[in-house]
């Protein structure tokens, strides 16, 4: 049987950062989407314009609380990985090692705040990108599709 991978995106401003991560989650095999929060949901033009369809074919499912969707998660034997830079934070590579055999949730943060203290306590695991370059941070869909390809290497075909 095929692990689960989902995807939550918290109070993420952008429709457009919503629509690519539609896409990109249709594109790495990602079982569903939650949207929770603040969040955009589709039908929404700007989501439908950078998705190209995804949002009409993905699952997804729109939550109010966080917490209580993580809870629920976390019972039904979830592992529940943070995108989040932090000084405890590892570098993405350990992904590889630790999920093989595990059903999977990718939390992303807000393009501003990040994710907050309280969801990183709830994570099994917080990594994040390591960056090179001046800038220490990259938009939050893009971040998303360098993770999504990294957990989904490491436990699909």
């Amino acid at each position: 049987m095929k692990n689960k991978f989902y995807l939550i995106l918290p109070d993420i401003r952008s429709c457009h950062n919503v629509g690519a991560m539609f896409r990109t989650a249709d594109a790495f095999g990602i079982d569903k989407l939650y949207l929770v929060g603040y969040t955009a949901c589709p039908p929404k033009p700007q989501i439908d314009k950078v998705s190209l369809g995804a949002e009409t074919w993905m699952p997804w499912e729109y939550r109010k609380d966080l917490k209580r969707l993580l809870v629920s998660l976390k019972k039904k034997g979830f592992y529940v990985v943070g995108l989040e830079k932090t000084n405890t934070s590892e570098q993405l590579s350990v992904i590889s090692k630790q999920l093989t055999e595990k059903d999977i949730v990718l939390i992303v943060g807000n393009e501003v705040d990040g994710i907050s203290e309280d969801i990183l306590k709830m994570c099994d695991l917080v990594v994040h990108i390591p960056m090179y370059g001046k800038k220490e941070s990259l938009n939050v869909s893009i971040a998303a599709g360098i993770v999504m390809y990294e957990i989904s290497s490491s436990f699909r075909p």
